[in-house]
């Protein structure tokens, strides 16, 4: 039974009112939940990241044949490479960043032999290098190369797009198979991000891009608290709207 002083609640006006504060509560409270998930699983991806950059190097070729087609099993794995770097074929990623200060991302194919090759990404230049071959060039003759295994980037969303056809020096993202049409060498379905060449003739240039971070978790706890806050505040102000209307018989 609802006390004669709420009775005003049966009113369609009421009625409504309740339902759309009900409705906004349970969305407030699934949006939270989904950021508690997502909280979750980049916690679980930092676990992940952390167990394999904990790795020690392997033998790229070693890898691609343990995986077949599982690239992802292996993404940010530790590896090793031994070839020839081919300046002619390098490119540049533009649009990336160092410490705030804009510039571009080196990516050299080093011949692995037998025409086949893996591009490497040695590491960010400032804007001024925006030709490749950059000046800051890699080692000459055979070396070998320590870094982490990456993935062929794809466009996502609304990002930037590159030409389809043509020869490009610049591009929007490391894309393996775009690359792969300008080169006559087999590239590898997999780059690698640089962290050591040996033997290591080069200046300060280009600057090795590092692992990603492992305790990266977002924002989403403190979304999760913002939606939770929202669904409080939402309920608790209603809940005053309508003991106010009770008491003042306003109704």
């Amino acid at each position: 039974m609802v006390p004669a002083m709420y009775a005003f609640l049966r009113r369609p006006r009421w009625v409504i009112a309740t339902s759309v504060v009900v409705v906004l509560a349970g969305v407030f409270v699934n949006l939270g939940l989904w950021q508690l998930r997502r909280l979750e699983e980049a916690r679980q991806r930092n676990d992940l990241l952390a167990a394999r950059l904990a790795l020690p190097p392997e033998d790229l070729d070693v890898m691609l044949q343990a995986v077949g087609e599982d690239l992802p099993a292996i993404e940010y794995h530790p590896v090793r490479v031994s070839g020839v770097f081919d300046p002619s074929g390098e490119v540049l990623l533009r649009s990336r960043t160092l410490d705030g200060v804009a510039g571009f991302h080196v990516v050299t194919p080093l011949v692995t032999g037998g025409g086949n090759a893996v591009l490497v990404n040695r590491g960010w230049v400032p804007m001024e290098m925006d030709q490749p071959p950059v000046p800051a060039a890699p080692p000459d003759g055979r070396v070998v190369v320590e870094g982490l295994i990456r993935l062929s980037q794809e466009r996502s969303g609304l990002g930037p797009a590159d030409p389809a056809e043509g020869e490009l020096a610049l591009l929007s993202r490391l894309d393996i198979p775009r690359i792969q049409q300008q080169t006559d060498d087999n590239l590898a379905p997999v780059s690698v991000d640089l962290s050591s060449v040996d033997p290591d003739t080069a200046g300060d240039l280009p600057i090795p891009i590092g692992p990603p971070p492992v305790d990266d978790e977002g924002n989403h706890l403190a979304y999760a608290i913002q939606w939770f806050a929202f669904m409080v505040v939402g309920v608790v102000g209603y809940v005053i709207l309508v003991r106010r209307s009770a008491r003042s018989g306003a109704g």
